[in-house]
């Protein structure tokens, strides 16, 4: 931005998200066929966001009020570390002894993820017992950044945004339980273009990772209190590049280590916590 130009408004911001999308849509018309990856389950997904989703995701959280999450700080997301406990205004967790990862020094793993994006789900079930093994140790920090654009066609009655402000709240009253809460919402996955869980089955969720404050995760959740700061979230994942490099969003999941993001050509590629291990290796010791 040059000093003669201005902030864009927010009805600036989302007339641009939506001119991209255009554009994306229109070239995306173009290609022969859609970039895809294949799981293990032999189940083709997109690998590609959904450009109608995130303009829904603008346009639906245009008019909700926004309350800014306290546990979000780390460019809109948390930042979990030793003993899986949240980095917060309060608490700088330290691994009670040197840890032992392999990595030459202590990676920062930012994982923006749309908790009904079958993609994430395939990465993030086979790697959370290594990667939880490496933040619960201090080997390892982990940011989680959810964002939401799958409402819609992806998920009928609005999970994807209804499952980020779940875990937004869980963060917000008993965030060292964020983690565990973020892997069963990946563990519980519905399958995308079906209806997820309703309020109810995330509360319970909720309680059956342990967290703190029960009542108060709950009236949060029923009140989809932080949709209006996720749709923010979202538009600002989207159209800037991440803090500390030029990478802009382009689907989920995004996995970022040192301004390097992770990428795979196939599915086993994907699923592959080997593979993942050995990239961030390399990638922390640069």
């Amino acid at each position: 931005m040059t000093p003669n130009q201005h902030k864009q408004t927010r009805s600036q911001q989302r007339e641009e998200a939506r001119a991209k999308a255009k554009a994306l849509r229109e070239q995306h018309k173009k290609t022969e066929r859609r970039k895809r990856v294949i799981i293990q389950s032999s189940v083709t997904v997109l690998a590609l966001a959904v450009i109608g989703g995130i303009v829904a995701a603008l346009v639906s959280g245009a008019n909700q009020e926004t309350v800014e999450p306290k546990n979000f700080s780390f460019s809109d997301g948390i930042k979990i570390g030793a003993g899986l406990q949240a980095f917060t205004e309060t608490n700088t967790p330290e691994p009670s002894a040197t840890p032992d990862g392999g990595f030459a020094t202590v990676p920062n793993i930012k994982i923006f993820v749309d908790y009904q994006c079958p993609i994430c789900q395939a990465f993030e079930v086979p790697n959370q017992s290594q990667i939880k093994s490496w933040v619960e140790t201090g080997a390892a920090t982990v940011e989680i950044h959810p964002i939401s654009f799958l409402d819609g066609r992806g998920s009928p009655n609005q999970y994807s945004s209804r499952a980020a402000n779940a875990a937004i709240c869980v963060a917000e009253y008993s965030p060292n339980n964020f983690f565990d809460f973020n892997s069963a919402l990946f563990e519980n996955q519905p399958e995308e273009g079906t209806p997820g869980p309703e309020n109810a089955a995330l509360i319970e969720t909720a309680k059956s990772v342990g967290v703190t404050n029960e009542t108060e995760i709950a009236d949060c959740i029923n009140e989809k209190r932080f949709g209006g700061w996720l749709s923010d979230a979202t538009d600002r994942a989207l159209s800037t590049p991440v803090e500390g490099t030029d990478i802009i969003i382009q689907g989920t999941p995004a996995i970022i280590v040192n301004g390097e993001q992770y990428t795979w050509t196939t599915g086993d590629e994907l699923v592959s916590p080997a593979r993942f291990a050995q990239w961030l290796q390399q990638v922390a010791a640069k």
